[in-house]
C-alpha cells in the first residue's frame, strides 16, 4: 500500500514524528519487498545492463552482517500475490506503465529505477544462505507485519507510509533514515549499535490535537492509496475547509494531508467523522461511498494470520487461501517462498503481470520468447481436481483454458490472452503432482525446454537448468543472437565457480592455476563497463529473452518440484560482465585468450559450450557479411568453425589429460557451493 504524500510530510517535520534510536538487541520485522528495492536502488548499481546479481547478493549479505554484529534478529516478510478481490488491480497497471517508462529511460542513456527481473529470487537466495527467517505471505503483507511486530514488541524496518498508520506498539523505521553502513559502539563496551530514526503515531496524533488514533485509518483512505481512490472524493475535499497550501507538486500534496489531519481532529471516532465525510456526497452515493470506505478502512486492523506460529513450528494458516481450496503443497511451498507470486496470480486469478526489463522497445518485449514455458505452467495449474474457490470476480470462468497477461505493447501495456497447453490426460492434478517421479517430472520440463537428458549429462548439476535454459533460448529467440552473445554468456556463467574457488581454503593449489587471475579479470570488466557507452540494445534485448526464459523455466521447475537442482542465481548472470565480455569479443579478444589463465575454466566453459551450441541456428556461426545464400553451403564448416573459435582444445591430448583434473574438481567445487540455494 502507500498514502501519497504522508511519508515526505512526516519527514519534513522530523524533529516533532520521530525520536533517536540506537537499534541492538532485539528483533526487528523488516518489510522485504521495501528492503530488496531500497538495497537495489541505494547502492549504485548499474541497471541498464540487466542485473549485477553478484554486487547485490554482496550488498544484502552486509546488510544483514550489520544487523547481526548489533544483535538483531531479523525476520523478512514478503509480499505474495495480488489480494483476491483485484482491488489494487488499477495501481498495478498504472505502475507497470511507469516502470516502461522508467525502463526506457535508461535503454536511451536517462534516469530511471527498474529492479532487474531475478532480484527478488536473488534476495530469497541470500536469505536462504544467511539463514535468515523469512516468510512470504499469501498477497499483501503489511498487516501480517504489523500483527507480528505487535505480537513480538518490536520495531517494523519498512519506506511504506502505511506503517505510519498502524498502532505499532514499537515504532516504525525508515529505511531511508536506517544507517546500517554506520555500526557504532557504545562507549566502554563492545555492543554494536545502528543509528535510525523511529517513528511515533503518539506524536503525530498530539501535534494534531491529541486525535483518536482511531481516525487515521479514514484519514489513509480519504487521502488515497492503492486500495482506494475515488474520483468522488474530490467533491468531499472541495466543500472541506483545509488550510492553504504551497504551490507546488509537494506543497499540493503536503496541503492535503495536514488538511485532512487538522480536519479530522475535530471528531471524536470514526463514526462521526465519516458521518460528516458522508454530509457533503450527493445522497444516492452515500451508501456505496459508505461500504467502500469501511472495507478500505478494515485494511489498517489486525491480521488474522498469526506469523509467529510460522516461524515458531513452520505452520502458516491463512483464513483467505484456505477459501480457495488450494493444494496443501502449494501453500507450503508459497509460505517458503518455494513458489512464486506469478504462480499464485495464475492459479487464483487467471492472470499474471510482465514485469518490463530495459529492452528495447521497438521490438515485442521480451517475455514473448518465454511464452511456450508459461503456457506449460498455466496448463498445470489449470489441471485441478475441483474448481477453486471463492476466486476473484475478475477471474476467467472456471471452465476457460484462457489466462490473461498484462504485457508491455511498445511503450505502454496491454492485457493478452494466452491458452493453457492442453497436458497429457494421464498427468495427476495439482493436488498430486508431487507423487510424479522425479523421472517424468524432468521429462515434463525438458521437453517443454525442447532439450534432451543426454546433451546435460556432462553439465555440473546446479548449471542444468541454465543451460537447458539457454538450449531453449536459442531455439527460440525472435532477435537473433550471435556467437559473441552465445560466447559472453556461457563465460558470464564461470563467474560463480571461480568465486567458489578462490574463497575455498582448501583449493590453493587451484587458485595458484589461475582461477583468481581469472576472476580479477573479470572484475576489470565489470568495472570497464561501468559507466559505459550507449547501450547496444540489440544486445540487451537478447539478454533480456534470455532472462525471461530463465525466470520462467524456474517457475516450471519449482512448480515440478525441482527435477533439476535450483541454479545459484547470485553469480550466474553479471549483466556488466556480459556486455563488457560482448564489447571484448567483438574486438581483439577472443575466447582462448581470456581462459588461457584458467585451464579449468576452458574445460568447463567447453562442456556448457558443447552443449548449446547443437541447439543453435547454423548462421550463429556463419562468418559476418555473408550472404543468406551462402550460409547453407556453409552450414557445416561454420559448425566447425564454431568449434574452434570456442577454443575445444581436447584433441590435444596433452593439454586435455593436464586439464581433466582441475576441470573436475572446479565442477565438484561448483556443485559444493550451490548446495545450500538448491530447492528443499
Amino acid at each position: 500500500m502507500g498514502i501519497r504524500g504522508l511519508m515526505s510530510f512526516v519527514e519534513d517535520h522530523s524533529n516533532e514524528f520521530f525520536t533517536d534510536l540506537k537499534l541492538r538487541d532485539t528483533k526487528m520485522i523488516i518489510d522485504g519487498y521495501a528492503l530488496f528495492h531500497r538495497l537495489c536502488f541505494s547502492s549504485n548499481f548499474e541497471l541498464r545492463y540487466g542485473g549485477d546479481y553478484d554486487a547485490f547478493a554482496d550488498v544484502v549479505q552486509q546488510f544483514f552482517e550489520s544487523l547481526f554484529s548489533c544483535n538483531i534478529c531479523p525476520y523478512v516478510v514478503l509480499d505474495g500475490g495480488c489480494d483476491i478481490s483485484d482491488k489494487k488491480l488499477t495501481t498495478l497497471k498504472a505502475r507497470a506503465r511507469e516502470k516502461i517508462q522508467a525502463a526506457h529511460s535508461l535503454s536511451v542513456g536517462g534516469c530511471g529505477c527498474v529492479c532487474p527481473l531475478l532480484i527478488r529470487e536473488v534476495f530469497i537466495q541470500v536469505l536462504i544462505k544467511l539463514r535468515v527467517h523469512f516468510v512470504q505471505c499469501f498477497s499483501e503483507a503489511d498487516r501480517d507485519i504489523m500483527t507480528l511486530a505487535n505480537h513480538w514488541n518490536c520495531p517494523v524496518l519498512s519506506s511504506d507510509s502505511d506503517f505510519c498508520i498502524f498502532d505499532l506498539k514499537t515504532g516504525f523505521c525508515p529505511l531511508n533514515s536506517f544507517q546500517w553502513r554506520n555500526v557504532n559502539t557504545i562507549k566502554g563496551t563492545q555492543s554494536h549499535y545502528i543509528p535510525t530514526k523511529c517513528f511515533s503515531l503518539d506524536a503525530l496524533c498530539h501535534y494534531f490535537s491529541n486525535m483518536n488514533k482511531a481516525l487515521l485509518p479514514l484519514f489513509a483512505v480519504l487521502c488515497g492509496n492503492d486500495h482506494i481512490n475515488l474520483p468522488i472524493m474530490d467533491t468531499f475535499l472541495s466543500k472541506v475547509r483545509l488550510p492553504l497550501g504551497a504551490a507546488s507538486a509537494k506543497g499540493r500534496r503536503h496541503h492535503r494531508v495536514l488538511g485532512l489531519l487538522s480536519w479530522l481532529s475535530r471528531f471524536a471516532d470514526p463514526p462521526e467523522a465519516l458521518d460528516n465525510v458522508l454530509k457533503s456526497l450527493p445522497q444516492k452515493d452515500r451508501e456505496d461511498v459508505k461500504e467502500l470506505l469501511c472495507c478500505a478502512m478494515e485494511e489498517y486492523q489486525p491480521s488474522q494470520v498469526k506469523l509467529q506460529d510460522f516461524f515458531q513450528c513452520g505452520t502458516y494458516v491463512c483464513p483467505e487461501a484456505l477459501s480457495l481450496g488450494l493444494p496443501e503443497w502449494v501453500l507450503v511451498a508459497l509460505a517458503k517462498g518455494q513458489l512464486s507470486p506469478f504462480i499464485s496470480d495464475a492459479l487464483v486469478l487467471r492472470r499474471t503481470i510482465l514485469h518490463t526489463q530495459v529492452e528495447n522497445m521497438q521490438q515485442p518485449n521480451a517475455h514473448r520468447i518465454s511464452l511456450p514455458i508459461r503456457q506449460v505452467i498455466y496448463g498445470l495449474l489449470l489441471n485441478v481436481s475441483a474448481p477453486l474457490g471463492s476466486v476473484s470476480l475478475n477471474a476467467s470462468p472456471p471452465r476457460s483454458l484462457s489466462f490473461s497477461e498484462v504485457e508491455r505493447i511498445n511503450k505502454s501495456i496491454k492485457t493478452s490472452v494466452v491458452d493453457a497447453v492442453d497436458l497429457p490426460k494421464d498427468l495427476p492434478d495439482l493436488s498430486r503432482l508431487t507423487e510424479l517421479s522425479s523421472s517424468k517430472r524432468q521429462t515434463l520440463l525438458l521437453e517443454t525446454l525442447k532439450v534432451k537428458q543426454t546433451i546435460l549429462d556432462p553439465i555440473p548439476t546446479s548449471l542444468k537448468l541454465p543451460i537447458a535454459v539457454s538450449c531453449y533460448w536459442l531455439q527460440h529467440m525472435e532477435a537473433k543472437a550471435k556467437l559473441h552473445h552465445l560466447q559472453a554468456l556461457l563465460l558470464g556463467m564461470l563467474l560463480g565457480p571461480l568465486h567458489a574457488i578462490i574463497n575455498s581454503p582448501d583449493k590453493e593449489d587451484l587458485r595458484k592455476n589461475g582461477a583468481k587471475m581469472l576472476y580479477e579479470e573479470f572484475q576489470r570488466v565489470k568495472e570497464q563497463t561501468r559507466p559505459g557507452p550507449r547501450l547496444d540494445l540489440d544486445t540487451a534485448h537478447i539478454f533480456c529473452q534470455w532472462q525471461s526464459c530463465l525466470l520462467m523455466g524456474m517457475y516450471l521447475n519449482q512448480l515440478l518440484f525441482t527435477p533439476l537442482p535450483e541454479p545459484d542465481l547470485t553469480r550466474l548472470y553479471s549483466g556488466s560482465l556480459v556486455h563488457g565480455l560482448c564489447r571484448q569479443l567483438l574486438t581483439s579478444t577472443s575466447v582462448e585468450s581470456l581462459l588461457s589463465k584458467c585451464p579449468e575454466a576452458m574445460q568447463l566453459y567447453e562442456h556448457l559450450f558443447n552443449a548449446t551450441r547443437s541447439y543453435a541456428p547454423a548462421e550463429l556461426f556463419l562468418p559476418k557479411g555473408k550472404s543468406n545464400s551462402k550460409k547453407k553451403r556453409r552450414k557445416k564448416q561454420g559448425a566447425s568453425r564454431s568449434k574452434n573459435s570456442v577454443g575445444t582444445l581436447s584433441d590435444n591430448r596433452s593439454w586435455y589429460e593436464r586439464s581433466n583434473r582441475f576441470g573436475l574438481l572446479m565442477v565438484e567445487n561448483l556443485e559444493e557451493h550451490t548446495e545450500a540455494s538448491e530447492f528443499e
